[in-house]
């Protein structure tokens, strides 16, 4: 026997061996679901639009604050370095460099427009990217009017949960030492993966078409809390010390570069625990790691992905 029938032989073995036991076959199928779906190429348009979306809902943020409250400037700051909390090492930076619009009520009107449509990028490619991991076809995913009026509820809901989970956070870290302060944020970390699952579920039910039942994004949005809050601690170690040199020492390219490998983990994240919800609802597994043969979950997978192009219009 050839070292090339040898090493199939292995490979096919290897591969029957984890089909026939759900805790390898299960993983594994998401790994290949990931690749069909190119989730690299995903998470870098996600990066994208996320990176341009920034700036302008900062900008609205910055702005609404202004007049919210104008006359306690302590708050506003304190407010808004909660929200900028997200982001090691460049949330102070971020801070320094976004400025409210202009008081002129014309200009606000047309800064506020402009922020707005700027910022429903990253909402619509979201809403692409998840119809798309989700196989729903073309045709049936929300058009106009729809889909900017989810879009800009999407925008709301994240911006509204990250808020607030964020705060929670912050309240936390203020309590002293002592142990009730350790209970207090034993409490304050569940209440901020309570609230970080609700709104990833409401994100994800704005950005998914209807025909996907709600009931099968509760997995998906308990995974995306717990890793956002993973990240936010591991994560924000990394960009902490890896990146803090790079921000000082480079100025304003330390800062983007940043802020989009921030933004990148973060859509990395997100897209995981999406891709997990997909294969256990639609039982995309077994796979084969090592096609050929093929077995029943591929076929379904590519079938599901192959109906996902249909763009003709329905008759319903």
């Amino acid at each position: 026997m050839s070292l090339g029938d040898r090493t199939r032989a292995l490979t096919r073995r290897i591969d029957a061996f984890q089909q026939r036991r759900r805790w390898l076959a299960f993983p594994a199928a998401v790994w290949r679901k990931l690749s069909d779906d190119q989730v690299g190429n995903l998470t870098g348009l996600l990066t994208f639009y996320a990176f341009v979306s920034l700036f302008p809902l900062l900008l609205l943020l910055v702005t609404v604050l202004g007049f919210a409250l104008r006359h306690d400037p302590a708050l506003q700051q304190w407010v808004l370095r909660s929200a900028l909390a997200d982001f090691p090492v460049i949330g102070d930076q971020l801070r320094g460099n976004i400025h409210a619009l202009g008081r002129g009520p014309v200009g606000l009107v047309v800064g506020l427009a402009g922020s707005l449509l700027g910022a429903r990028g990253l909402a619509n490619a979201a809403q692409n990217v998840l119809n798309r991991m989700w196989a729903v076809p073309y045709n049936r995913q929300p058009g106009f009017p729809w889909s900017w009026l989810r879009s800009y509820a999407f925008i709301a809901v994240v911006g509204v949960g990250m808020a607030v989970t964020t705060l929670v956070a912050d309240l936390a870290a203020g309590v002293g030492s002592g142990p009730l302060s350790v209970g207090i944020r034993v409490s304050a970390l569940l209440a901020a993966v309570v609230i970080g699952t609700l709104t990833y579920w409401l994100a994800l039910r704005l950005a998914i078409a209807a025909e996907v039942p709600g009931r099968q994004l509760w997995t998906g949005a308990v995974i995306g809390a717990v890793g956002w809050q993973i990240l936010q601690a591991v994560g924000g170690y990394y960009v902490t010390h890896q990146l803090r040199h790079a921000s000082t020492l480079y100025g304003t390219f330390g800062l983007v570069l940043g802020l989009i490998a921030w933004l990148y983990l973060q859509a990395r994240v997100t897209l995981y625990a999406v891709e997990v919800d997909v294969v256990r609802a639609r039982k995309l597994w077994p796979r084969s790691l090592f096609p050929p043969p093929v077995v029943a979950g591929d076929r379904k997978a590519w079938d599901s992905a192959m109906a996902a192009q249909d763009r003709a219009p329905t008759t319903d």
